[in-house]
């Protein structure tokens, strides 16, 4: 997807202004599944030690998301992201409200439908398409900054998180992240989130990207089906370490706030390298810089195997988050590289949808095996062997577009 140069750019600097506020609400509205995460061992501790039932009710969260994505995108289009995002918070903060009746039917639903479905599902993929039109030259940074909100609610949370459940434990801290949700983001939706720019060139597609239903040479649907098993297999390695640090840590004779410490290092140095991945994403193109990530992702996921002391666990996580922080943001680049903008509004949140699923999967999945074996070895094992094969997926997709001659975007 070109723009021709002989077009103005719709990029001013309002656009950035956006992106940053984006940026922020993502970073709030992420903040509150970190809860569950940092608060596992507690959660199960209610549940005869059951660590896969807080560990399901964070994959609620992503599934919920990913499926109220594919829903609140048609909303946003006919009502404006505005208002999608303000209800967005409204609904985690009443989801947060439920869960502290406990584990489990409370904690599944606060999880699932309200902060998941009806809450991150209204924010999350109505504004990678949002911002998306608000861009045209320097897309792959644009999404790469606003889908780091994940990492820096990551990176912030988490410590705040610990300290706050060792206070007044996890349902407390729970009802007082409520009130922050409505506190900040209701505000900057309503002030900032207005309508994008009217740029009706944005749908301009090379004819070495596609034709009436081809991409790359294939069929439309099935890049895009290939695409969404890239999306889905790139995920589930990497939700373990994020979802099960802590408790793994924990397991190690490493302090909670140690452990949470180290959440935050992996997911500060995923929001950090992820501009320089929307950087590189802006000149190569998304689909090669998913190729170099997925490497990158399946070589430091196995150090996790080989590493357990709390120095080398450090750099280890740090290595983890710089690896796998440009996979997403970059499969959606290249989706809007290949298909026309109007199409974005469902296929960017049916991509969000298969990423929040292999997120859900992978977390779900550790909490199983974790069960089962009594450590994490061979969770972190079946997460290499799922990178291994999202990066087969990427080569063919690489090669392919290597041989139909197509440009990255301008």
């Amino acid at each position: 997807m070109l723009q021709s140069p002989s077009l103005p750019s719709v990029e001013t600097r309002q656009s950035w202004v956006v992106a940053t506020v984006v940026l922020g609400v993502m970073a709030v509205a992420f903040g509150a599944p970190w809860i569950t995460v940092v608060a596992l061992k507690n959660i199960a501790a209610e549940v005869n030690g059951e660590r896969s039932i807080p560990a399901f009710a964070g994959a609620l969260v992503w599934v919920g998301a990913g499926l109220g994505g594919i829903v609140m995108g048609r909303v946003a289009e006919r009502v404006g992201v505005r208002w999608t995002v303000i209800g967005g918070a409204v609904m985690i903060a009443a989801g947060l409200l439920l869960s502290t009746l406990g584990p489990s039917l409370p904690l599944y639903t606060g999880h699932g439908f309200f902060i998941g479905l009806i809450g991150i599902g209204g924010i999350n993929a109505p504004s990678y398409v949002y911002v998306s039109r608000w861009f045209d030259r320097r897309r792959g940074s644009a999404l790469a900054l606003i889908s780091s909100g994940s990492f820096l609610a990551g990176a912030i949370w988490p410590s705040i998180f610990e300290r706050a459940i060792a206070y007044s434990g996890w349902r407390h801290t729970m009802l007082f992240y409520a009130a922050i949700e409505l506190v900040l983001i209701v505000p900057a939706a309503s002030v900032v989130l207005g309508p994008p720019p009217d740029a009706p060139h944005h749908a301009t597609v090379t004819s070495a990207a596609r034709t009436q239903n081809s991409v790359l040479g294939w069929p439309a649907n099935l890049v895009f089906t290939l695409q969404m098993c890239a999306i889905f297999t790139c995920c589930v390695p990497m939700s373990m370490p994020q979802a099960h640090l802590v408790a793994f840590c924990s397991d190690l004779g490493i302090s909670p706030v140690h452990g949470a410490a180290m959440l935050s290092v992996l997911l500060g140095s995923a929001f950090l390298s992820r501009q320089v991945w929307g950087a590189l994403s802006d000149r190569i193109g998304g689909l090669y810089t998913m190729l170099v990530g997925s490497a990158c992702q399946t070589l430091s996921l196995s150090a996790f195997m080989f590493t357990q002391d709390e120095l080398g666990l450090f750099t280890v996580s740090a290595l983890f988050g710089f690896g796998f922080s440009g996979l997403v943001p970059a499969n959606v680049l290249a989706s809007r590289e290949l298909f026309p903008v109007g199409e974005a509004y469902w296929r960017i949140p049916t991509l969000l949808l298969c990423s929040g699923t292999g997120m859900a999967a992978g977390g779900w999945i550790g909490g199983i095996l974790y069960d089962h074996f009594g450590y994490y070895a061979p969770a972190f094992a079946t997460g290499v062997a799922v990178s291994a094969v999202n990066f087969m997926i990427i080569i063919a997709l690489a090669l392919r577009r290597s041989q139909t001659g197509q440009t990255a975007p301008a």
